[in-house]
């Protein structure tokens, strides 16, 4: 019997990178500093008291890792990436937190036992943070302990009905050639980090091949709620938030026949020198990408127009859940808050196991990929 690959998942969240992997690999060991993506992974992985870690990644210490793992997954906290934050880069206080990861992994080196692959996951931000100098330092770090790395983003809208584009930086100190060459996944943001690099860090890039899953079949409506199972606004606030959309946005609520189903999110623009908050929607057929909730206005709303009634709710913490890939069965926080924290700050499941199906496990046992070619 196949043995299965062993991860380390540091920043595990809810675990969803976990349930991505799927059966073919075993979780050596987790951490989080956040007590309620702690709970909410102790809630649903039955393991999760041998190997789980509550606390901050720099209080970790190398004989806390068991054994060799064949993969290191790292999604450490993008605040410090985001288009939507400060832009501190790898410096910022949360984004500091890969450093805890990478000097954890500098000390299995040391010692012999360093991870086959490295997987660092992030918000695309990460490509031009501090105009590339934080990429090329993430390139430095990996190159120096002769890690090959290469970059590939993925929106988790080619598996799911949302809009969800994130870097996966893949690190492999073995490269088989039938494992790169062209992909879809090397956006144009992708090339230009690529291109930006000292050439002596990208002496240590490649291109890794991917190809792309079959095309989704399911859209947002499918996800959804019955209508009768979830709370409607009333009809003044659904007033207010169309007049928050501008005119281009409030015309597409009368663009379609039948029952039209859409998302709303609440965003700050900068309108005639001043700071204006608006509603915009999307009919794509996909959600916004999902956000950890920082207040009402923060979250994502669902919008209904039907036989010339227009109808808005709240996205649901489970609708949450199913938008990330998670299955009904995932045990969420009682909460609204605390639900939709776990569910908005993690990555995309199906993103995870095509990653880890295409990808991931060829490179980890490369006899078996070339010999199903």
């Amino acid at each position: 019997m196949t043995q299965p690959f062993t991860f380390y998942e540091f920043f595990a969240g809810g675990g969803m990178a976990r349930i991505g992997l799927g059966d073919g690999w075993r979780c050596a060991f987790a951490n989080d500093f956040d007590p309620v993506k702690a709970a909410a992974y102790r809630a649903n992985f039955a393991d999760a008291a041998d190997h789980f870690h509550e606390g901050d990644v720099w209080k970790l210490s190398p004989t806390d890792l068991p054994g060799r793992a064949d993969l290191a997954w790292a999604s450490s906290p993008c605040q410090d990436f985001s288009l939507a934050g400060s832009r501190a880069g790898l410096t910022g206080e949360r984004s500091s937190a890969f450093f805890g990861f990478w000097r954890l992994m500098e000390a299995l080196d040391d010692d012999r036992r360093a991870p086959r692959l490295i997987v660092i996951e992030n918000v695309t931000g990460l490509l031009t943070s501090n105009g590339g100098a934080d990429f090329a330092a993430l390139g430095a770090a990996l190159g120096t302990r002769g890690y090959r790395f290469g970059a590939l983003e993925i929106d988790a809208a080619t598996v799911l009905p949302q809009s969800r584009p994130r870097v996966f930086v893949v690190a492999s100190r073995e490269v088989p050639s039938n494992l790169t060459g062209e992909s879809t996944f090397h956006t144009r943001a992708v090339r230009v980090a690529h291109a930006g690099l000292p050439d002596a860090i990208a002496a240590h890039w490649v291109w890794w091949r991917l190809a792309a899953p079959p095309a989704r079949n399911t859209d947002l409506a499918a996800l959804l709620e019955p209508d009768e199972a979830v709370t409607w606004h009333g009809a003044e606030k659904t007033r207010h938030l169309v007049e928050l959309m501008t005119p281009l946005h409030r015309a597409r609520l009368g663009t379609s026949s039948g029952r039209t189903v859409g998302a709303v999110f609440r965003r700050t623009r900068v309108e005639n020198g001043h700071s204006t908050q608006r509603a915009e929607v999307r009919f794509d057929g996909l959600a916004g990408c999902l956000r950890t909730p920082r207040g009402g206005s923060s979250r994502q709303a669902i919008i209904v127009v039907e036989d010339g009634e227009i109808r808005s709710r709240l996205l649901t913490p489970r609708e949450a859940a199913r938008l990330m890939g998670l299955p009904d069965s995932y045990r969420l926080p009682t909460t609204s808050t605390a639900a939709l924290h776990v569910a908005g700050d993690g990555v995309a499941v199906p993103v995870v196991r095509w990653l880890a199906r295409e990808l991931l496990e060829p490179l980890l046992n490369p006899a078996a990929a070339m010999a199903a070619e």
